[in-house]
This record gives structure tokens, sequence and C-alpha cells, in this order.
């Protein structure tokens, strides 16, 4: 309230005094302690407060004044629920990953300003997103790791060659034969083989190379899922530039309203028909829509820089949004079967079943790794001193081992990997329900929006009919204009409702399509409605 106060007092410092200024010094204090007033029920109004004057205090029989208070009413209601419009607030709620906040910048910036359709971004986004890129290398990680683990269960052959000169002194190992000099060579040996080993039982390594395959499975299933999300991100992002725009338009009305008020008061002070005080406080209006203006303009480039992020456009190249979302009603679908439709659909929920049969057969290998294992192995080559005088040798060998002392290691192992499972079963029927959370989250928003949007529509018509009025009570003389004041604050209020209702629905249909993980394919169907 003193902010507010101080502000005023500064603009009335700034505006020079007219020929009557010795009457205005005289009434300068009443005049400032009627605007305090005045800009104390104006901010009541809008924040929801309580006054001591009720919304729809004026002048008697003023039925301009009925109808703004019920819209300033309605407003109070409908200025708590749903996200505001900033550009973190949807993605951050819902827990993305930061990473598909980043891109990576394919190209450079042009002069022309590229037309950009929700099509084009999210497209776009597909291919350069840093969130799907790096989810993209995780599934190639797991499919080097999957192969890894195979090999331990296919034939390891390996080959070689080698050429040794050697000479022995018989003498060095104690044999000493009458004439016979222990010197013995120098004699070459020329070996060329080929190794072959197989493990015939091991299972150990099977589990092991099964858990690996799961995982692998589960990162594909994770990469597709993360489709799902850039298209819910970058869809947020161009939806709330399309909102910025929408209320640039509507600040930039309010602003001709304000200014056409304004006109009118100083007309009517020039004339001697009206106080001092109605120039200030319009000339606060207009000075406050300006500065509304300049925020608004200011966050829309902000937001498209937050786009270009996204989607990998260079932060230097202009853009223009082609596309705009109008309401489209979408036919929500009944609770519990879009939660098994989901359950079908959701790459998020795959993965997860298939990080448990990973965990599972970590568990097996664990109680695996106690038992014996067979293994068979040779090799064959061709040996000689040359390879003109050589000849084929070969071994064939079979092992059999099993572990007779590791009863720490075995009982640590199996103990690590069945808390793993618990873990991965804990973590999947949580996952299940949030994905029941998740749908019916989404249609409660897609219900409340269509409401809020029909609700805040109706009220724009009622702000509007109420600023209409009070300008013309007030160009008639039968009304102040703090009427004026009240209503063009109401009017901006019930303005910013609407764009964010609208901003509200289409995004909740975008989270349903990722509700029921169909984003990446049916975006369209769900924004364009049903």
């Amino acid at each position: 309230m003193t902010g507010g106060f101080s502000r005023r007092f500064s603009m009335k410092l700034m505006i020079p005094f007219s020929r009557r200024a010795s009457r205005d010094a005289t009434r300068g204090a009443i005049a400032l302690l009627i605007l305090a007033a005045a800009s104390h029920l104006a901010v009541a109004q809008a924040s929801g407060q309580s006054a001591a004057t009720p919304p729809n205090a004026g002048p008697p029989n003023n039925g301009g004044n009925s109808q703004l208070g019920v819209a300033v009413q309605t407003q109070q209601q409908l200025a708590t629920p749903g996200p505001a419009l900033n550009p973190q607030s949807t993605t951050s709620q819902n827990g993305i990953d930061p990473s598909f906040h980043g891109s990576l910048v394919r190209g450079k910036a042009t002069a022309d300003v590229l037309p950009l359709t929700i099509d084009d971004a999210i497209q776009r986004g597909l291919q350069n997103n840093l969130g799907l890129i790096l989810q993209t290398s995780n599934e190639r990680q797991s499919n080097g790791s999957r192969l890894q683990s195979l090999q331990a269960l296919l034939p390891t052959v390996t080959g070689g060659a080698s050429v040794t000169v050697e000479q022995i002194d018989l003498a060095a190992y104690g044999l000493k034969f009458p004439g016979i000099n222990p010197i013995i060579g120098p004699f070459q040996v020329m070996d060329v083989r080929g190794y072959l080993s197989q493990n015939v039982v091991n299972l150990n390594a099977f589990e092991q190379y099964m858990a690996s395959k799961h995982n692998f499975e589960g990162a594909k299933l994770t990469a597709q899922d993360a489709r799902d999300l850039v298209v819910l991100t970058v869809g947020n992002a161009y939806l709330l530039c399309i909102a910025d725009e929408a209320r640039i338009k509507a600040v930039q009305a309010e602003l001709d309203n304000s200014k056409l008020s304004f006109d009118q008061a100083t007309d009517n002070h020039e004339a001697g028909t009206s106080p001092r005080l109605d120039v200030l406080r319009a000339q606060v209006d207009y000075q406050s829509e300006q500065q509304t203006l300049i925020s608004t303009v200011n966050q829309l480039a902000k937001d498209k820089l937050a786009l270009a992020r996204v989607i990998g456009l260079p932060l230097d190249q202009q853009f223009e949004l082609a596309d705009s979302t109008p309401f489209q009603a979408l036919d929500t679908p009944d609770p519990e079967a879009a939660f098994q439709q989901a359950i079908k659909q959701r790459k998020d929920l795959a993965a997860a079943v298939e990080q448990t049969k990973a965990a599972e057969a970590t568990r097996k290998a664990a109680v695996y790794d106690q038992l014996p294992t067979l293994v068979a192995s040779g090799n064959y080559g061709d040996q000689g001193e040359t390879f003109n005088h050589s000849h084929g040798t070969y071994t064939a060998e079979g092992q059999l081992s099993a572990p007779l002392l590791q009863i720490a290691k075995t009982r640590g192992e199996e103990e690590t990997a069945g808390a793993q499972l618990d873990q991965a079963k804990a973590k999947l029927s949580d996952q299940v329900q949030q994905v029941n959370a998740d749908v019916r989250d989404a249609i409660l928003d897609i219900q409340t929006a269509a409401k809020l949007v029909d609700a805040t529509r109706s009220n724009v018509d009622l702000a509007r009919e109420a600023l209409s009025e009070a300008q013309q009570r007030y160009k008639a003389g039968v009304d102040t204009s703090l009427s004026v004041s009240q209503a063009l604050s109401t009017d901006r209020q019930a303005e910013d409702q609407y764009i964010s209702a609208l901003y509200q629905h289409n995004v909740a249909k975008l989270a349903l399509a990722r509700a029921l993980g169909v984003a990446s394919t049916n975006y369209k169907e769900y924004l364009g409605g049903k």
C-alpha cells in the first residue's frame, strides 16, 4: 500500500501545475489522500482481498458497476486454479529432466524471419533436443553392455603364430652324459595355432546376459518415452509463447482504452468539469498499462529464447509463431478405461517392467554363482622346424570347476541382488499408480480448464461491458474517473485469466496425450480436439 502511494506521489510532483495552482495547492493533500484510498480499493479488488467498500460500490443506481462487482467476484474465484504463465511451470511440476530444456544447435542463424509452426517446432525438437539425444546414447551404451555379456556364452576363438630359437644347456638341469656335448642347439621351432574356448555349462553367465538384455530393452523403451517428453516440453513452450502474444494484444487494447480515458479526463479538466484528481488517476492507469506492455513484450522475447533452446534454433535466429491454438473442446475418456489404455501404451512403464526383469535375472545369477561350471577348450596348429618340415598338433581339454568355500561372497551377492529386486518391484508398483494419477490429473485439468475457459470468456464480456458503461457515464458527467479506473483494472484481469485458461486447457490436453503414452504420435488430435 505504501509503495502504491509513493508512486502516485512521485507522479504528482512530475506533473506541472495548472493556472489555478493556488487552489490546487490548497486541495493537493486532500487529492492525494483520495487517490491513495482509490488505489487501495483497486488493489484490494484485483487481489481478491476484502475492502471497506464493496466491489460494486459507486454512485446510486449504477447498473454498470453492479455488473463490475459480479466480474470482480468471479475473477477472485478464478484467480487461484491452474499454473502461472511462466516457461518452467508445467514441465517442472511434472518432473521432466532438465536436459529436455536444452538442445544441440545445428546450422547458423539467417537474416530472414522464420515462420515456425507447432509441427515444425516439435519435429526440430525430436531431432535436436538434448534429453532425447542423451537417452538415445544410453540405449547404445546398454546395447554395448549386452553384447559384452553375450560373449561369455559364445565360443571364443583366438589365433597366434610364433617362431622360437633356442639353445639348451643340459648340465644346467643336472644332466651329464659321458661323451655327449651338454649344449644342444641352437634350434628353432615354428608354430601356427588356433585356440577355442566355450562355456558349456555356466548358468551365472547366462543370467548375467539376460539381465543385460532386459536392461537394453528398458533403455530402448526409455528412449521411445523420451519422444513423448520432447513433445510435451516443446508443446508447452510453444503454447506459452502463444499466450504471451495474446497477452500483448490484450494489453495493447487496454493501453488504448486507458489513453482514451486519459485524454477524456484531460479535456474535462481543462473545460473545468472535473478535478485534477481525475487526470492524475487516468495518467497513472495509462502509465501502468505502458509498463505492463513493456514487461509482456520482454516476457515473450524470453519465452521465445526458451523455445529456441528446446528445439535447437540459434538464439539469434528471428522467428514468428505461425500457429494459434483457439479453444477446442476434447471429449475426455473414462478415467479407468484411460488408465488401462495407458498401462498398455506407456513406454516408461514398460521400461520399468524390463528393469524389474533385469533385477530378477541378476538375483538368479547371484544364486547360480555357487554352482559348478564346465568349460571346453582346445587348440590346433602346425608345428615344426620350418613350415616345410612341420606336422599338425592339437590339444583338447574339458574343465569342470566348482567353488568350495566362498560363503561370504555368495551371501553378499544374493543380499545385494535381492535388495535391488525389491527396490525395482516397489518402483514399478509406485509407477503404475503414478501413471494412474497422471491420467486422472490430466482429465481433471482438462475438465476444469474447459469450465474456466467458458467462465472467463463470459467474464471478459462482462468486464468490457462494465468498462464501456463506466466510460460513457464518466463522459456524461454522472460518474467519476474512479469507476473507469476500476473497470480498466478488472478488464485487464479478466483478459489475463481468459488467456491463462486457454493455455491451461491446451497444456492439459498435451499432458493427457503424454499420460496415455501417445503424445509423439497423436498430439495433433489432442490439441485439435475430437
